[in-house]
């Protein structure tokens, strides 16, 4: 396993650069009582430096969401009558497809028979860059058998709770002890780059592995991992390949968290004070 000890950068803005240059990203996330998770991945997106950052959202928390942050744009997905996106939803979807450079799916969509039907048509999308997070991933694995299905280039960034049930919906034999392990092997049966989050975050595409070092426990709060989700599809939307946006935005994402917690402390560091640390964080980044 080959070590990654640089950190990608992104390359300087040309003097005559439009927000066109610097990715199209659409997240879909949010339902009833999780409008908050889509905010906060669309505002992370846009501070990671996206020239244009859509939220599609089911249309019952479009008015909450849009309210949050005027400067991304919002898509209302038909919803099922628990409030969360229903599969209702796909062509929309499919046409956000075409109109993006990067989806991110997942923060705050809760679990349904809809919502994996939509994941599932989405993973066969060729040509589709594509990071699952949260309850994205928790929807995946209940998908049987997966990886054969799969055509999109995928980034997969869970938590070890969400890890175990990626691991049990496609293996058999016990889950590794050892996390860079358990990262590894995840991303060399499902062909996706692995965001294992957590101290020491592990970031892998099964042959190349970096072990993150910024980041505190202060960030062990709700949101942040939303926070990462938008910061890497961010990146990815600006050029960089999935491997190299996932470590970059690794370690701004704890780079922040790290500004952030020297002016708040650990204790009350929010998700919110993460986006806000962004911008010194890509500064001292350079």
């Amino acid at each position: 396993m080959q070590i990654i000890e640089t950190i990608p950068k992104l390359k300087p803005r040309a003097a005559d650069a439009h927000k066109g240059d610097f990715g199209k990203v659409c997240i879909i996330a949010g339902s009833l009582g999780m409008s908050g998770a889509a905010a906060i991945a669309g505002r992370a997106a846009l501070r990671a430096g996206a020239g244009l950052v859509r939220v599609a959202t089911a249309k019952s928390v479009l008015p909450i969401v849009a309210s949050i942050e005027p400067s991304f744009t919002t898509i209302g997905l038909a919803e099922d009558n628990a409030g969360r996106i229903s599969e209702k939803a796909i062509k929309v979807i499919l046409d956000a497809v075409k109109e993006n450079d990067v989806l991110a799916f997942g923060p705050g969509v809760g679990i349904s028979n809809g919502l994996r039907s939509i994941l599932e048509t989405l993973i066969q999308q060729k040509n589709l860059r594509l990071v699952i997070d949260a309850d994205g991933l928790n929807n995946l694995s209940k998908i049987k058998n997966w990886p054969a299905q799969l055509k999109a280039d995928l980034i997969l960034t869970p938590h070890p709770g969400e890890m175990k049930r990626l691991w049990s919906g496609l293996c058999r034999q016990p889950l590794p002890t050892e996390r860079n392990e358990q990262a590894a092997k995840l991303a060399q049966l499902t062909k996706a780059i692995v965001v294992l989050k957590g101290a020491g975050t592990v970031v892998t595409d099964g042959e190349k592995i970096y072990v993150n070092k910024t980041g505190n426990p202060g960030m062990a709060t709700a949101g942040a991992g939303d926070v990462l989700t938008g910061v890497i599809a961010a990146l990815c939307g600006q050029g960089l390949s999935s491997l190299d946006a996932a470590v970059l935005g690794v370690y701004v994402h704890g780079l922040a968290g790290d500004i952030a917690a020297a002016k708040t402390g650990q204790v009350s560091l929010i998700a919110t004070d993460i986006i806000e640390s962004l911008c010194d964080a890509f500064i001292q980044e350079r």
